[in-house]
């Protein structure tokens, strides 16, 4: 926990930066590197990076500070790699995620050279920050985390696997979610979204979640909101769907979105609905209530247009017409 003598203006950070655009390439590393500084302090500093890094370095990234947790999201232009020597700030457990090209951090004679590739994670205790290099065009997430909290869960294991299991999911979400968020956050909202953090690592390293856990609940429920956004169209999609792509029972989910007021069946219910009024809003919609009911999987027509007048006030109809003569009074 955060200690009583600690300044909350000193409790989170955030910068964005794009020097891939010709305008804004000169100076771009020092532009990269005081930034962090700035918003990350000396409890969090850069390694020394090569001459050809600094000299051509084109990148992509934002970042945040929550407490002593720092996540950073490079879209990288450029090739990066650390320089021949590295400043030591002792344990720190890190994470890397990596959804495009490849991280490769230096190894001992025992482990020898990692690569995290491509759709994989990597989640490991260091004694002292690695050398590693990270390929052009590369896109990824790193964390700095409290050695202090997960030594004794990670310990020398390196724990790795793909990005799409349940557990790196929803810390995705919550990373997500914090961005959006960090800038409006106060004291108790930084403890909170720093807490779910830890407790969310913990989950990838014990590759299980921990579904009695409240802090969790808003994170799960974001989870599911994304993975409904993406399959609406699937006539599939129910609360034992999602529960079972997250890897939790339908009454964790359930008990996660009551939280948020609305039940999952409610949710995708809403979605459905909004993309077929979406749909409506056109000139000379390519659907027709039937087809619409049928494509967004509602019992019958009769069924759909209910509850299309429930949320909006209008029978499908209506509303089509009524954006049809807003569009012609535009004209």
């Amino acid at each position: 926990m955060i200690s009583g003598g600690t300044s909350y203006d000193n409790l989170r950070g955030a910068f964005s930066l794009d020097s891939t655009a010709p305008e804004v390439a000169v100076g771009a590393y020092r532009s990269f590197e005081r930034e962090w500084s700035l918003q990350f302090g000396n409890d969090f500093r850069l390694p020394v990076f090569s001459d050809a890094t600094t000299a051509h370095f084109r990148v992509k990234s934002r970042g945040a500070r929550i407490d002593n947790v720092v996540m950073t999201d490079l879209y990288g232009a450029s090739a990066v790699r650390t320089g021949r020597t590295l400043r030591s700030d002792g344990d720190q457990v890190r994470m890397y995620v990596v959804q495009r090209g490849a991280w490769t951090l230096s190894g001992t004679r025992s482990t020898g050279e990692r690569v995290v590739r491509a759709g994989q994670f990597m989640l490991q205790n260091f004694d002292s920050p690695p050398h590693f290099s990270v390929a052009p065009h590369t896109a990824a997430r790193m964390f700095f985390l409290p050695s202090a909290i997960l030594k004794p869960l990670v310990g020398r294991r390196t724990i790795s696997g793909p990005v799409d299991c349940a557990e790196i999911r929803l810390l995705l979400a919550h990373v997500n979610m914090t961005y959006e968020l960090i800038a409006k956050l106060g004291p108790s909202g930084i403890h909170a979204a720093r807490d779910a953090m830890i407790e969310l690592v913990k989950a990838v390293a014990l590759r299980r979640f921990d579904d009695a856990e409240p802090l969790l609940a808003p994170v799960l429920a974001q989870a599911a909101k994304e993975y409904v956004d993406r399959h609406l169209a699937e006539r599939e999609l129910s609360s034992a769907a999602v529960a079972r792509e997250l890897n939790v029972s339908v009454r964790t989910l359930q008990r996660s979105f009551a939280v948020v007021g609305e039940s999952v069946t409610d949710y995708i219910r809403r979605r459905r609905l909004e993309e077929a009024r979406l749909a409506l809003s056109v000139p000379s919609p390519q659907l027709s209530v039937s087809k619409l009911a049928a494509y967004w999987h509602f019992a019958d027509s009769s069924h759909f247009i209910r509850a299309f007048k429930k949320s909006y006030g209008q029978t499908p109809t209506e509303y089509a017409r009524s954006a049809n003569e807003l569009v012609h009074d535009k004209r």
